[in-house]
C-alpha cells in the first residue's frame, strides 16, 4: 500500500507539470502585439487576387475574419461597413476574410451584396490564413502596420448589441495609429462564432 502511494505521487506531479507546461506554451504561441506576418495572397469573391503586400502603402491594414451565417458577425455588418467608410479615406485598408469551410464564394458574394458590404472580402480556402493568424472567431480583428507587424488583436467593440456599446476598441486603435501614438490597448478578447475549419 505504501509503495503504491509512493509511486502515484511522482506520477501525479509529473502530469501536473506537463499540463502547466502545455498551457504556458499554448498561450505564449498566440499572436501578440509586435508579431510580424508574412505576405499572403487570396482571391476575392470575384476571383481577383489580393496580396497583403498590395496594401503596404497604407497607414494601417485591418484584417477582419467574418462569416455569412454567424449571428454575431452579422450583428456587426453595418458597423464594419461604417468603420470602413470612415477610415478608408484616412489611409487605412480593410480586408474581410471568410475562412468557414461551408461558406462558398457564391454565398459570400450574395451576403456582401445583400448587406451592403463594399470592403474587399477574400475567401480563405482550407482556412490556411486563419491558421497562420490563429484566428478563432467571427468577427475577429487584426490591425497590422504597413510592415505587417501586429498592432492590435481582438474585438471591434464591447457588445454584440450596438445600443450597448461603450468601448469602440477598433476605432480607438485606428485613431491612435493615425495620430502617431502607441496603441494603448493592443489586445482585447474577441467573441463570436467559432471558425468552422476543414
Amino acid at each position: 500500500m505504501f509503495l503504491k502511494k509512493f509511486l502515484i505521487i511522482p506520477l501525479v506531479l509529473t502530469m501536473f507539470l506537463f499540463l502547466v507546461a502545455l498551457t504556458t506554451t499554448s498561450s505564449s504561441s498566440l499572436p501578440g502585439p509586435g508579431k510580424k506576418f508574412e505576405d499572403f495572397t487570396l482571391k476575392d469573391y470575384k476571383g481577383e487576387n489580393h496580396s497583403l503586400s498590395d496594401y503596404s502603402g497604407s497607414k494601417a491594414i485591418v484584417i477582419m475574419f467574418i462569416a455569412t451565417k454567424c449571428p454575431v458577425s452579422n450583428a456587426y455588418n453595418s458597423r464594419m461597413e461604417k468603420i470602413y467608410e470612415e477610415y478608408k479615406e484616412k489611409g487605412v485598408s480593410f480586408l474581410g476574410i471568410n475562412s468557414n469551410k461551408a461558406e462558398d464564394v457564391d454565398e459570400i458574394a450574395e451576403h456582401a451584396i445583400d448587406n451592403g458590404l463594399t470592403f474587399t472580402i477574400l475567401k480563405d480556402e482550407m482556412n490556411v490564413i486563419a491558421d497562420v493568424f490563429e484566428a478563432s472567431y467571427t468577427p475577429e480583428i487584426y490591425v497590422l502596420s504597413n510592415e505587417f507587424e501586429l498592432l492590435y488583436h481582438g474585438r471591434i467593440d464591447n457588445s454584440k448589441r450596438e445600443s450597448d456599446v461603450s468601448v469602440t476598441d477598433l476605432a480607438n486603435t485606428l485613431d491612435e495609429i493615425l495620430s502617431g501614438r502607441e496603441v494603448s490597448t493592443p489586445e482585447t478578447k474577441a467573441f463570436g462564432c467559432s471558425i468552422k475549419r476543414i
